[in-house]
Order: structure tokens, then C-alpha cells, then sequence
């Protein structure tokens, strides 16, 4: 039976080779040709993760782990699913997105038994709903993160309001909780997790 495959943290630095030769392309001209498009839903939400987690200081040396049931982890053990919706999008819009975040229960994979739960659940202690809210397409960017805006709620509080409910919109989201800024979101989850 195969194992689990560890992944290493990787710098970017790192070459492909051909034949046991270093090419000219290094692993950071991959990121840059398939990363780049920081408005793409998919990237966008990869980039909301890396946000949330370098707020809680659960970046260092960490690798992004995929089919986990929940997307970070603090260094106090808080369990974080972090949701990512944009007013603007990269493709032609005539109006602005409507903005509604992702709830729905999973069933968690389990490495061990190489099988989904039978149970379906919110898995994490509390989400983070991180808002690009920015409304200029022309000087939209998702790397100020004075552009992004983030509403914590624990999963207990979900469970209560919508337990059978698969989306949250914005206006039933800021009627739960306040929109908090960057640096003040580390604090914010742990104080959210304790509720």
C-alpha cells in the first residue's frame, strides 16, 4: 500500500530538469504562469487562505493542505474555514457580483480509513468570510489588504442561525457580525472561537 505523500516546502528557487539537466524554468516561473491572475475565483480564494493564515502567524514553514476539513489551523489549535467573494471579477461584468459565501456541511476525509465520514458537518471552529471589497476595476488589488474586509463568526453561531443552509449573502452575514480590518483579525478569531 502507498503512503502518504509529504510535500517540503519549496522556495521557488527550485529548477525543472530535462534528462538530469536544470532547465532555464524555475518552480517560481510556474507560480507566476498559473498564479497570477489574482481576481480568479480559485486564486483569489488560495490568496484569502495565505491572508487569514499569515493574521494568525500559521504560515511559517506551513504548506497549504488540501483535502483537510478546514483551511488553517493557529498555533492555539483553532480550527479556521476562510470563504473568499469579490464585487469585481476578472472576466466582462455589467454589474457588480453579488456577494454570497459558501456554508454548506462536508463530510471530512479521513487519511486513515481512506474514506469519507459518514457524518456531514461544519468541521472548523469558526469561518472567516474575507470580503474584497474594493469597486475600482481600474485600482482593484488584491495584495492591499486595506481592499479586503473580514467577518468572523463561529460555527456554533452558524449551526444555530442556518444549519440546513448551503450560502450566507452579505446582508445576513453583517446582521451575525462586524466586518473587521487585517490586523485586527488575529484577535478577532480568537475571541469569536471562545463564543
Amino acid at each position: 500500500m502507498l503512503g502518504k505523500l509529504e510535500p517540503k516546502l519549496k522556495t521557488g528557487k527550485e529548477r525543472l530538469t530535462f534528462n538530469g539537466q536544470p532547465s532555464p524554468f524555475k518552480l517560481l516561473d510556474v507560480w507566476c504562469w498559473s498564479s497570477s491572475d489574482l481576481m480568479n475565483n480559485t486564486t483569489r480564494g488560495l490568496l484569502a487562505e495565505f491572508i487569514v493564515a499569515s493574521a494568525v502567524g500559521a504560515t511559517e514553514n506551513a504548506i497549504r493542505q488540501e483535502w483537510d476539513a478546514f483551511d488553517v489551523v493557529t498555533t492555539d489549535g483553532i480550527k479556521i474555514e476562510v470563504k473568499s467573494c469579490a464585487f469585481i471579477q476578472t472576466w466582462q461584468q455589467s454589474r457588480f457580483s453579488k456577494i454570497k459565501f459558501g456554508i454548506r456541511s462536508t463530510r471530512k476525509w479521513n487519511h486513515e480509513t481512506k474514506k469519507y465520514d459518514e457524518e456531514s458537518k461544519r468541521h472548523a471552529d469558526v469561518y472567516v468570510f474575507c470580503l474584497l471589497h474594493h469597486q475600482d476595476k481600474l485600482s482593484i488589488d488584491p495584495l492591499n489588504l486595506n481592499q479586503w474586509e473580514f467577518y468572523v463568526l463561529p460555527t456554533r453561531l452558524l449551526n444555530e442561525q442556518m444549519p440546513n443552509k448551503n450560502s450566507i449573502t452579505l446582508l445576513s452575514l453583517t446582521g451575525l457580525t462586524k466586518a473587521v480590518n487585517y490586523d485586527e483579525l488575529d484577535m478577532e478569531i480568537s475571541r469569536k472561537a471562545k463564543q
